[in-house]
């Protein structure tokens, strides 16, 4: 999730003539409202962030490979409110295809834990749909070379009980 909120915010007025204190009063009082207005958004914002990025973590499993990281915004009470974030996620792929397999659907499903995945979600998701291909077509070629042996096999120790091929060959 990326938020950029702006804090280039300043709730004081330092105006010190007298004729202009009910301006003066009006002014703080409309920053003190922006400023809390500001201060919500930020903590609400915070709040999702952190959600977001404990439901990658929740649902990540042995591919998450660290902690959230969190980008800040100071506030303009002076606290930071985390309006970015990204946790690590291993997409290497398994040592076997049914490993490759089980990974993508692992890492898929922890980039697509969140109620409202980020575009980067999404393409981490697509990736881990491509990888989870490359596992079930590894897993298919293995499965057509084993078959092929077989029948190479087969072939093989069938002329070799053949009688009428052993009598060709002599």
């Amino acid at each position: 999730m990326n938020i950029q909120v702006s804090s280039s915010y300043s709730p004081y007025v330092s105006n010190t003539s007298d004729h202009n204190t009910q301006s003066n009063v009006s002014s703080t009082a409309k920053s003190s409202s922006s400023a809390q207005a500001l201060i919500s958004k930020l903590a609400s914002t915070d709040t999702k962030v952190r959600a977001h990025e404990a439901a990658h973590i929740a649902a990540g499993g042995g591919v998450v490979s660290g902690g959230a990281n969190f980008s800040y915004t100071k506030g303009p009470d002076g606290k930071m409110y985390a309006t970015a974030g990204e946790v690590p996620i291993d997409t290497s792929e398994g040592k076997t295809p049914e490993e490759t397999i089980q990974k993508a659907r692992q890492i898929a499903a922890a980039a697509m834990a969140p109620s409202d995945p980020s575009p980067q979600d999404y393409r981490v998701a697509a990736s881990a749909a491509v990888m989870e291909m490359r596992g079930h077509l590894e897993e298919n070629k293995k499965i057509q070379e084993t078959i092929n042996g077989q029948k190479a096999y087969g072939s093989v120790a069938l002329s070799e009980m053949d009688p009428s091929s052993a009598e060709a060959s002599s």
